[in-house]
C-alpha cells in the first residue's frame, strides 16, 4: 500500500466528518497508521470507525495484507500540519526548540514556515534590584523548532 493512494482513498470521508489529516504512516510491514483530527471539538470512536471502514472498502485485506489503526491526533502528539496549529492559537503549547531550549507559552499565530508566542519571562530590569515579569510576543521559524505539543497542567 502506498500513503498516497490511501489518502485518496480518505481524503473525501474525512472531509465529510469534519476532519482532516493530520499524518499517514506505512511501514515496510503494511502497518498502516492513520491520524485525524476534527476541525472543531475532538475525534471521537465513530469518526475513527468511519475511515476504517473506507479504507477496508477500498483496499482489499486478503489480497494485500496490512494491519490498520485510525486515530486522533490526541494531546501528548506534536503539531504536525498548519490546521492542527491554526486550531491551537489561542492555547497554551510547549515548545522543544532544537539545542534544547523548551518554552511554555500562548500560540499567537501559525503559517506554514514559522509561529509566533506570547510568553512572559523574568528579567533584570535596569534600575531594580529585582527581576520584573516581562511580556514578549516574539516569531520563530519552525526550522528551529523540534516539537510543538498541546500544554497539560495538571494543578
Amino acid at each position: 500500500m502506498k500513503k498516497e493512494e490511501i489518502i485518496g482513498a480518505i481524503e473525501t470521508a474525512v472531509q465529510e466528518r469534519g476532519c482532516f489529516i493530520v499524518d499517514v504512516t506505512v511501514s515496510a510491514a503494511n502497518d498502516v497508521e492513520i491520524v485525524i483530527e476534527k476541525e472543531e471539538g475532538t475525534v471521537d470512536w465513530d469518526d475513527c470507525a468511519a475511515i476504517d471502514a473506507v479504507v477496508h472498502a477500498a483496499f482489499d485485506q486478503d489480497a494485500e495484507d496490512y494491519s490498520l489503526t485510525v486515530s486522533s491526533a490526541g494531546l501528548d502528539r506534536p503539531l504536525k500540519v498548519l490546521r492542527q496549529f491554526e486550531k491551537a492559537i489561542g492555547s497554551q503549547v510547549d515548545v522543544k526548540f532544537k539545542g534544547g531550549r523548551r518554552l511554555v507559552a500562548t500560540l499567537t499565530a501559525a503559517t506554514e514556515e514559522s509561529v509566533t508566542l506570547k510568553f512572559t519571562a523574568l528579567e533584570a530590569v535596569e534600575g531594580k534590584k529585582k527581576k520584573e515579569k516581562v511580556e514578549h510576543e516574539e516569531t520563530y521559524a519552525r526550522t528551529e523548532i523540534n516539537a510543538v505539543t498541546p500544554y497539560i497542567d495538571f494543578k
